[in-house]
């Protein structure tokens, strides 16, 4: 497991250090070199920094742990944004390359609605001139099918221009149809590649996404990618240097020299109560003895032993000559 999170940890922050640095180099075009030196060199400082962090926690001085930190969380920044930039470059450019055929598709639309009008146009004036004809022969102007015939006749320059305008524009109009058939299928392989993004931006917005709500999305996918990239990959190397740590063996209780005196435990004595000496609990709850009408605790009885018999007052001299009497030859007991 140990090698598996290292093995993982080096793989993400190499792939971090890549995006990163092509992503620092296209804003830094005018020095490509420079900047992947630069780049490369702060990334192995940034993971380098985040080990010895973490092993000599507690040996490291303040201010320089302080530096440590601040210069840690730089470099996931400037990671981050090369990242950012890395990604928003790679979205640019595809949606430049595919481009966006809706606007085509639009621009043929109308062409085709025009060419349309033309047509109605056109045969609106043919039955125009169809309603002539019939409207003379209601007011007897013209007489029988002949009649019909020559009025057609003198219609005819005019009915053939009619016929070529409506040709001409039904050819354009089978012309801007094959246009927009073959744009309409580039776009729905457009629609195809930013289909992902396209319902993720639906879903969110709750409605149908247009250019606006695409790039938005894709700005929010790509926010999110770069906050999960290179931190994740300093947790990782956290975690292996903390089992690192753990697996290093623990030190030996170390060997005294018997030669070394030790100072002796401190004892204390343990006092036998007199006969006639009464034993009550106080109020806060110690043990204490009534020695002639006095009470003492076991703390001044140690204190009465430990002085000087000459210059007791009377009435402790009482308790030292009881406990020293009934006391000769006590045993004592470490603390």
């Amino acid at each position: 497991m140990k090698y598996l999170i290292l093995i993982t940890a080096l793989a993400i922050s190499g792939i971090a250090a890549y995006y990163s640095i092509v992503g620092l180099a296209a804003i830094f075009a005018a020095s490509v070199i420079p900047v992947i030196v630069m780049g490369s060199a702060l990334e192995v400082g940034k993971l380098v920094s985040v080990a010895y962090l973490h092993q000599k926690w507690y040996q490291i001085p303040f201010l320089l742990k302080a530096y440590f930190i601040s210069a840690i969380a730089l470099l996931m920044f400037i990671t981050s944004m090369g990242i950012f930039g890395f990604l928003s470059k790679a979205h640019i450019e595809q949606t430049v390359v595919s481009g966006d055929n809706t606007v085509k598709i639009e621009r043929l639309n109308n062409q085709i609605v025009r060419q349309e009008s033309v047509i109605t146009s056109a045969e609106t004036v043919i039955f125009q001139l169809d309603k002539s004809i019939q409207v003379l022969m209601d007011y007897d102007r013209i007489r029988g099918k002949d009649g019909a015939i020559a009025t057609r006749e003198k219609q005819k320059p005019e009915r053939l221009e009619l016929t070529k305008v409506i040709n001409d524009a039904e050819d354009i109009i089978d012309k801007f149809s094959e246009e927009k058939l073959i744009l309409e299928k580039e776009q729905i392989g457009i629609e195809a590649e930013v289909g992902p993004i396209k319902y993720i931006a639906e879903f969110v917005y709750g409605t149908k996404a247009d250019g606006g709500m695409l790039e938005n999305a894709v700005k929010w996918v790509i926010l999110i990618l770069v906050i999960v990239f290179d931190p994740l990959a300093v947790a990782l190397l956290v975690a292996w240097s903390h089992l690192v740590t753990l697996d290093r063996p623990k030190p030996t209780t170390p060997v005294i020299d018997s030669s070394v005196r030790k100072p002796p435990p401190k004892r204390k004595v343990l006092f036998e109560v007199p006969d006639d000496a009464k034993v009550v609990v106080n109020k806060d709850k110690e043990k204490t003895i009534i020695i002639a009408g006095v009470e003492y605790t076991e703390k001044q009885i140690s204190g009465i032993l430990a002085s000087n018999f000459k210059d007791l007052p009377d009435d402790q001299k009482t308790v030292y000559n009881k406990f020293i009497k009934k006391n000769a030859g006590a045993k004592t007991s470490p603390a």
